[in-house]
């Protein structure tokens, strides 16, 4: 697979998916998303390949230096999406209900 082209550092990277042994990763910095790769699934920590695994990395000439698995990041970020989820779905009341 190719280099990572983002800047050398320390990133927060989200894996999107995994398929055939390829990881689609989103690397964000300061809460925001800021690039895209598609990596082999070996490159990620064994614990964190899998879809909305939260691994903070240190990328180095593009490519992991270092890689680990944050299990509470991971479980905290996927109970938030199901909060919103939850709060969305709720229907509004109608005007009779009102």
């Amino acid at each position: 697979m190719t280099d990572i082209d983002l800047p050398d550092g320390e990133y927060t990277a989200v894996v999107d998916s995994v398929e055939d042994g390829l990881a689609t990763v989103f690397f964000e910095r300061d809460g925001g998303e800021i690039g895209n790769a598609v990596l082999e699934a070996s490159r990620l920590p064994s614990d964190g390949r899998h879809a909305d695994a939260i691994l903070s990395v240190v990328l180095s000439e593009g490519r992991i230096e270092s890689a680990s698995y944050e299990p509470e990041r991971t479980e905290r970020r996927a109970e938030a999406a199901q909060d919103r989820f939850d709060r969305l779905s709720k229907r509004p009341p109608s005007d009779e209900e009102t």
